[in-house]
This record gives structure tokens, sequence and C-alpha cells, in this order.
């Protein structure tokens, strides 16, 4: 086998690893109405456990995250697989409602491996190919929020919420296996202590005006796109029953097709911009929303998933590539500014949507969607992005 054989299989595995792990954080959206069954709460308090996984991973991004610049990345990221695995089990098991809240932030704290990874698949590409790298091991992350939504549905519809859980415990423990054998060891790229490592984190916000235009659209973005995806599974509740958490997780399925576009948004970022990728992008998410409140029914959502997650895929791979090429040596704490920002818009959305769900119903979604996507293409247009003169990473 070649250098270069072996490696495009590490990106690969790196891409399944990413899918696998991140799934772990969106199993819970399609079950949300099975947790309200099982511990006798509102759909509305339900959907503070995806609320709180959300922002549990915001935190873990902010505070663990940055340890790839500090840390050998490969015991750093068994460490985390070891420790997502109990949490799976734990999630599994939990005896209340207050419990699997915990719980659930705490899964999504330890669940930050995906970001890890491309940043080490951007130093293992070979020269001019890194967005390449970067938009496979993206694709697979893309693939597994989508797929945690059809299995966490379908799985859970027929075996219980549980079984999803203790299925994804025993992957982790097969892809930490697969990884030790596979990962290279890569030495960190910052030799201080871990509190001066954090404070860089500010200089970088600082030097770096795309960072903060691609950080916020990123945020509005995903805050519509989450809002949307903890509140259908409600929507589908009166006309589909029991059913509905399989047919939330047929519907993801539509989102697929978005994944199908994240390699090729990586060959974009090469070549293209950020603000123009995001504001084709970003135009689909818009009308993904304004498709939704025009339509009626279970069919009309499909072609406005497919709009919603091919919009959302491309603007986050192309982003991702553009951020993290500001400065190679600080990849890792770039990556924990955007993605921690990007998140805690994710967590904001799940809240602002089952507000929107409560007091306005469907329509109440659609309308906050739309409202968001559009903000985001406005900070786009306006925001400030100029090139900056980058003096060497702390």
């Amino acid at each position: 086998m070649t250098d270069a054989t072996a490696t495009r299989r590490t990106i690969r595995l790196m891409a399944l690893t990413a899918g696998a792990v991140v799934a772990n954080n969106y199993y819970n959206q399609p079950l949300l109405g099975e947790l309200a069954s099982t511990f006798a709460i509102s759909q509305r308090q339900a959907a503070m456990i995806a609320s709180w996984t959300q922002l549990g991973y915001a935190t873990g991004l902010l505070l663990l995250l940055p340890l790839g610049d500090l840390l050998e990345r490969r015991k750093a990221i068994s460490v985390l697989m070891l420790l997502s695995c109990a949490m799976l089990i734990c999630f599994a098991v939990a005896p209340g409602f207050p419990a699997v809240v915990i719980l659930g932030a705490l899964l999504g704290f330890v669940s930050v491996v995906p970001q890890f990874l491309p940043p080490m698949a951007a130093q293992l590409a070979p020269p001019g190919q890194a967005g390449r790298a970067i938009g496979t091991v993206m694709s697979g992350l893309l693939l597994g929020i989508i797929l945690s939504r059809f299995v966490g549905g379908a799985v859970g519809g027929l075996f219980g919420w549980q079984s999803v859980y203790l299925i994804a415990a025993g992957l982790m423990l097969v892809l930490l296996v697969a990884l030790r054998r596979s990962l290279p060891v890569m030495p960190p790229a910052y030799t201080g202590s871990y509190a001066s490592l954090m404070r860089t984190l500010a200089g970088l916000v600082s030097r770096h005006g795309t960072l903060r235009r691609i950080a916020l659209v990123a945020a509005l973005q995903f805050g519509g796109f989450s809002l949307f995806w903890t509140t259908v599974i409600f929507q589908l509740g009166p006309e589909w029953g029991g059913r509905a958490p399989a047919m939330a997780g047929f519907l993801a399925l539509a989102g697929a097709m978005g994944v199908l576009a994240a390699p090729y948004a990586g060959r974009l970022a090469e070549s293209m911009p950020s603000r123009s990728v995001i504001t084709v992008s970003g135009s689909l998410m818009s009308l993904a929303f304004l498709t939704m409140a025009l339509g009626d029914g279970f069919f009309w959502l499909i072609p406005a998933v497919i709009l919603l997650d091919l919009g959302m895929q491309v603007s986050h791979v192309s982003s991702m590539a553009e951020v993290l090429a500001l400065e190679p040596a600080a990849a890792s704490r770039l990556n924990t500014v955007y993605m921690v920002v990007r998140f805690l818009g994710g967590a904001l959305g799940t809240l602002a949507g089952s507000q929107a769900w409560h007091y306005q119903g469907w329509i109440g979604v659609c309308a906050l969607g739309l409202a968001v996507t559009l903000c985001a293409l406005l900070v786009n247009h306006l925001g400030r992005g100029d090139k900056v003169k980058v003096k060497p990473a702390e």
C-alpha cells in the first residue's frame, strides 16, 4: 500500500469517526416525543434535552478543542472516545428527567472528537489538497448529523430510544481501536500552558475580521437549522402519531443530498472566497423556510429539507476551510472560536424554536427560521472580512 493510499484510507476513517461521534448529539431530536412520554414531561421540556446537549457541546468545544494545539491529538481523541462511550451508556439508563438533561450536556461536552479531525486531515493531505481533505471529513460529519436523525427515529421507534444509545456506545469502542491503529502521532504545535493557550483565543478573534464574520453567520444559519430539526417532530405528531419518529428519520434521509456537495464545497473553498459561497448557500436556506411556510403536509417538507441541508452543508464546509487557513499553526484554536460561536447559535435556535412552536405553531417556526437565515445573509454582506497581516501564531 502506497503512502497516498494509506493517507486516503485514514482520512476516510476520520470521516466515519466524525459522523459517528457527532451523531451522539443529535439522536435525541427525532426521539423528543418518546423522551417526553418516558419521563412524563411536556414537549417544551423535552426540547431542553436537545438544547442542553448542544450547550454542552459548545462548552466542550471551548474548553477541550484548543487542546488539539497543546496535546498529542491521538491520545486526546482516545480519551474522549472512551468518555463518550461511558456517557452514552449513562444516558440510556438515566433514572429521570433532571438526570437525562445533565447527562445530555455531559455527552455533548465530550463529543468534540469530530472537530479535532479537520485540522488533522488538512495536515495529512498532499500539498494543495487541504480543502478536499477537510471536505471529505466534513462529508462524514454531516452525514452523521443527518443519519443520526434517521437512525434515532427508525431504531428508536422499533426498539425504544435506549437501544439507540447503547448501540452508539459499542460503536465508539470499535472506532477507538481502528483510530489507534491508523492515526499517526502528531506532536503539538503549542508549547505553553493551558491558561496561556486559552488567552490566545482573544487575540485570534481580534486579528481576524474574516473569523468574526464567518462565525456570526454560522451561528445564525445553524440556529435556523437547529430550530427546524427540534420542532419538526412536533409538527409530524398530529398527522403520523406513533410513526412520527420514523417519519422524521426518513425525512432526514432527504437531506443526505446536501452531504454529496460537501467535497465540492471543499474544492470551491480552494478557489472562491467564502463570502460568495455563503451568499448562494444561505439563500437556499432562506428559500427552504419559505417553502415550508407556503406548503402543507409531509411531502412539502421534502424539497424544503433538501434545500435546507444543502445550503447548510455547503456553507459550513467552505467556512471551515477558510477559517482553518487563516493561521495553520493555530488551527485547533481557530476552529474553537468558529465552532463555539456556531453551536451557541444552534443552542439558542433550539430554545427559540421551541418557544415559537409553543406560542405560534408551525408558521411561527417557519417565520423565525426565515428571519434568522436572512439576517445571516445580511451579516455576510455587510460584515468585515478583509485580509489582515497575520503575525505568527502564539
